[in-house]
């Protein structure tokens, strides 16, 4: 009977440090959104100081190309629009993986007190 508890527990260890490794690459590219909104946004406050008499820059390559204010604006806010609707999209992703490891933490927190009794009931 220990030795089927044992089992059960080494599988649920396995898929817990499996859904911990989940929740830190998420975490990761969360932490890689964030940077990208702060450099969006940057850029979206510098071309809200422009004028339509200023010259925009893309760059593509190697290569500086001429863009217009307008179009430049609407791809910065594009981005934006974009990268917080991912933002949000692993927010929601992160809670259910919490609930998920939670879960995950009962399940193991049982089965390790399954395992002791069980060993405990060999040695008497």
């Amino acid at each position: 009977m220990a030795e089927a508890i044992q089992k059960k527990l080494k599988v649920e260890v396995e898929k817990y440090a499996q859904m911990q490794k989940e929740v830190s690459k998420s975490m990761s590219a969360r932490q890689k959104l964030e940077t990208q909104l702060t450099e969006n946004n940057i850029v979206k406050e510098e071309l809200d100081l422009l004028d339509s008499s200023n010259t925009v820059y893309k760059l593509i390559g190697p290569v500086l190309v001429k863009q217009d204010l307008d179009e430049a604006k609407a791809t910065v806010a594009k981005r934006l629009e974009y990268i917080n609707g991912e933002i949000q999209r692993y927010e929601t992703l992160l809670k259910d993986m919490e609930k998920k490891s939670e879960q995950h933490r009962e399940v193991l927190s049982s089965l390790q007190q399954e395992f002791q009794k069980a060993q405990a009931c060999l040695r008497v």
